[in-house]
């Protein structure tokens, strides 16, 4: 998952970006409202956390025009010490999706995140995972925008690990999902699993697919 935190305290936006890394994100940053807004328009971000009081651009106004927009749906957090009611109701007409009150638990924030996240990736139909992505409708898969080749098993096999990323599936689970009543041998799983490994893993730098030795498999940008 990639983030953009837009905070002009630099000790708030490291705490916040390095939280962010140990959790496997990618965390981006920009520290007045002008830079925040070039790069929510121009860059891809799961979601953009987005502090209240900024320099050049306040976080209500970078927000108003970022939904100005039209196509840009990135779901945003927004961070204030502001707390009364129509504080956190002007947040929302801006076009806040959330709205978090300092001091937080570094957590919560993440837990925050990753709801937005959530909702984004079943609301847009599209699921992904780090660069990778798989529309369920066209049944197109590509990542870093390349499209990929896949069989239909492949395919299933893929959706079934997207929709559960960043958890481990176990193989029994696995092979429930994509065969039903009828699962193949584990001979079969396995031979399934290279092929997919080849096709989203093997032209890229860094993998997305890994083996839990004894129990299953998992989507994620981290070995961890």
């Amino acid at each position: 998952m990639r983030v953009l935190i837009i905070e002009d305290n630099a000790d708030i936006a490291s705490n916040i970006g390095d939280y962010c890394e140990t959790r496997g994100w990618t965390a981006d940053y920009a520290m007045d409202g002008l830079v925040g807004l070039h790069l929510a328009g121009t860059e891809p971000f799961d979601v953009i956390v987005l502090d209240l009081g900024l320099p050049a651009l306040d976080g209500l106004e970078l927000c108003r025009q970022l939904r100005a927009r039209g196509r840009i749906e990135t779901p945003v957090l927004m961070l204030t010490a502001r707390d009364t009611l129509d504080d956190k109701l002007e947040g929302f007409r801006s076009g806040a999706d959330d709205y978090l009150v300092k001091p937080f638990a570094l957590q919560e924030l993440a837990a925050r995140v990753e709801a937005l996240a959530r909702r984004r990736r079943g609301s847009a139909g599209v699921l992904r995972v780090a660069d990778l992505e798989l529309d369920p409708g066209s049944l197109i898969a590509r990542r870093a925008g390349q499209r990929l080749d896949l069989t239909p098993v492949g395919l299933r096999i893929l959706r079934r690990l997207m929709e559960d990323s960043p958890n481990v599936i176990t193989r029994s689970d696995l092979e429930e999902a994509v065969w039903k009543g009828e699962p193949p041998d584990e001979a079969t799983l396995r031979s399934h699993i290279y092929h997919l490994r080849q096709a989203i893993d093997r032209p890229f730098s860094k993998p997305l697919l890994h083996t839990v030795h004894g129990i299953g498999y998992r989507l994620a940008a981290d070995e961890d």
